[in-house]
């Protein structure tokens, strides 16, 4: 079993009240103890498809198997009761010819594989959602829907972006918001705005309140922002987040970056958790990205504890697995493969390979680890 890096101890240590309350009569109740629920969310960083990595899992004429990529970590996504990650490309078919940076089109098999692999939802709204226009963007969707796996951040239609994300996870209610700084200068239409999200606070606290209005016990808000290759958030991401703190949001998810940022937790304004937390960057999961920090990613489980009696819901614990991605080749042929921390038998692994892996799991859990004290919402 691999070993879970705890960011944080949880929170909050006493999940069950029990009590004697006197009857009219003078008689005592029986103690009963508070039903809760304990759910795990798990998120992954960008989600890339360069050319080089779909040669790789070609098979055959138009088919290709991107299954591989995922079995050493496919137990941990799969394993979490919800699964999520910024999907940095589109899927707009054959026809349009296959391509990677800096207009992606991706083979449609990427889609079930990550299915496969564990992943309920995939964020859509990113600088990369309009490189083959809004044809790409409907397709993408429709291969999803396909698929039966979730989208969020483009969307279809008016009505389609209206319907906030809010999925029951064993009884918690949690809405999924997403939303990018723009499209690489691909027009949006002037008049289907509702095509993607832009970062807009007068929409996001639209969102928010209405994600609270339908129920939602959490509100977590993906963004893709900030500079590449930053190690740390620029000022503008930092303004992001303190204004989305004051808007209400329980948990915030960073991409853009293709590098792992540090992770905090902070005090939230009318949200439902009393402490939340955020994630400045996730950096990349998978992409051809070979270099130092930009090869690294994280599985990152927040674990989120609702108490039914007293409708209170609580973060209750944050842990994560280093990842890096493997490209080489196995027994299989050529392969791109998402190695987890600590797994270093595996017969193909170069000395070369061993010490990079060693590298990238040590750079993340320095990032991760060097904030440790709560943010403050202006």
């Amino acid at each position: 079993m691999k070993k879970l890096y705890t960011i944080l101890p949880p929170l909050f240590l006493s999940f069950f009240f029990l009590s004697y309350f006197p009857e009219k009569n003078g008689t005592l109740q029986e103690p009963q103890q508070d039903s809760t629920v304990t759910v795990t969310i798990s998120v992954v960083g960008d989600i890339m498809c360069h050319s080089v990595q779909y040669n790789y899992s070609h098979v055959s004429a138009d088919s290709f198997d991107f299954n591989p990529v995922y079995r050493e970590v496919k137990k941990y996504l799969s394993g979490s009761d919800f699964t999520f990650g910024n999907f940095e490309t589109v899927t707009a078919g054959r026809e349009k010819g296959y391509s990677g940076y800096p207009l992606f089109n991706t083979p449609d098999d990427f889609i079930p594989a990550l299915k496969n692999a564990g992943f309920d939802l995939l964020t859509t709204a990113n600088n990369h959602s309009f490189d083959r226009g809004e044809s790409g963007v409907r397709r993408t969707i429709a291969q999803m829907v396909k698929n039966d796996i979730g989208y969020n951040g483009t969307f279809t239609s008016r009505e389609d972006r209206d319907s906030i994300r809010i999925y029951n996870i064993k009884g918690i209610h949690t809405a999924f918001l997403a939303y990018t700084f723009g499209t690489n200068g691909n027009p949006v239409p002037k008049d289907k705005p509702y095509l993607i999200n832009l970062i807009d606070f007068n929409l996001i606290e639209r969102d928010i309140k209405e994600a609270r209005k339908n129920g939602a016990d959490i509100v977590l808000v993906h963004y893709h922002y900030g500079e590449e290759y930053k190690r740390k958030p620029i000022e503008s991401q930092q303004d992001i987040i303190e204004k989305t703190i004051q808007l209400g949001a329980d948990i915030i998810i960073g991409g853009h970056p293709h590098v792992l940022q540090p992770v905090n937790y902070y005090k939230t304004n009318n949200a439902k958790l009393d402490t939340g937390f955020v994630a400045y960057s996730m950096g990349n999961f998978f992409s051809n990205q070979r270099w130092r920090y930009s090869d690294a990613g994280a599985i990152l489980t927040l674990s989120i504890t609702k108490n039914f009696n007293k409708d209170s819901v609580y973060l209750s614990g944050v842990n994560y697995i280093p990842t890096w991605v493997f490209k080489g080749n196995t027994n299989h042929g050529k392969e791109y493969i998402i190695l987890p921390a600590e797994v270093d038998t595996l017969s193909y692994l170069s000395v070369k390979d061993k010490s990079l892996m060693k590298q990238a799991f040590q750079d993340t859990k320095n990032t991760f680890n060097e904030y440790t004290t709560r943010i403050k919402s202006r």
